[in-house]
């Protein structure tokens, strides 16, 4: 049998003061277009010390997160179905709740640029995280990273740089292209190839000579 957690016993054992399913409704309430994760309540949801933290940015405090995605306007540019789905709290964070989501959107205005194409954008699946306060009530941190780079048409791309490829204006820096192996990861994959080469050759001439 695989070793898992007990989850029942640690959530019984927490001294978090709000329920699992309670926190994950208020993390529905604060994604919803009302709340829009701060964007749409003039940040009232995010704690003073909230932070965005994702796989290469971050972390960035709370007005620069605001000041950040009120520049970017992508619902000016983009129809956007976040698709949110998967939620839960984690045992052994319980102020932490996980979720999943597949972005859909329609390019119907310009952005960085590009004018409205009608191009579908479709992102890979991210993996993405609410932290909340003792209170269960204001968001301390939120992030996402990508679960599967191999899905979707942003070049594995997340957040707004999904955007950004997926309409042609990434920026010219590598965080904002698709994954490359470096040129000394290459060289080591090369060095591992190199020596099964030979490991076979060596396997060979052995049996031969039996």
């Amino acid at each position: 049998m695989v070793e898992c957690l007990d989850e029942e016993a640690l959530f019984s054992s927490s001294t978090y003061s709000t329920p699992p399913q309670d926190l994950i409704n208020r993390a529905k309430q604060v994604l919803s277009p009302q709340i829009g994760l701060g964007t749409k309540d003039d940040g009232e949801c995010l704690a003073p010390d909230f932070r965005f933290v994702a796989a290469v940015v971050g972390p960035i405090g709370r007005e620069d997160y605001l000041n950040a995605l009120g520049n970017f306007n992508l619902e000016n540019s983009f129809d956007i179905v976040p698709n949110y789905y998967g939620f839960s709290v984690d045992p052994m964070q319980p102020n932490r709740v996980w979720f999943f989501n597949r972005n859909r959107a329609t390019h119907t205005g310009t952005f960085m640029g590009a004018p409205a194409s009608g191009k579908k954008i479709e992102y890979p699946p991210q993996v993405l995280h609410i932290d909340f306060d003792q209170d269960g009530d204001k968001i301390t941190e939120f992030g996402f990273y990508t679960a599967d780079r191999m899905q979707g048409n942003t070049g594995g791309l997340g957040g707004a740089f999904g955007f950004m490829y997926g309409v042609g204006k990434p920026l010219p820096i590598p965080e904002c292209q698709p994954y490359k192996p470096s040129k000394r990861f290459r060289f080591f994959i090369m060095l591992g190839n190199v020596g099964k080469f030979f490991a076979n050759v060596l396997i060979k001439r052995s049996e031969k000579g039996k």
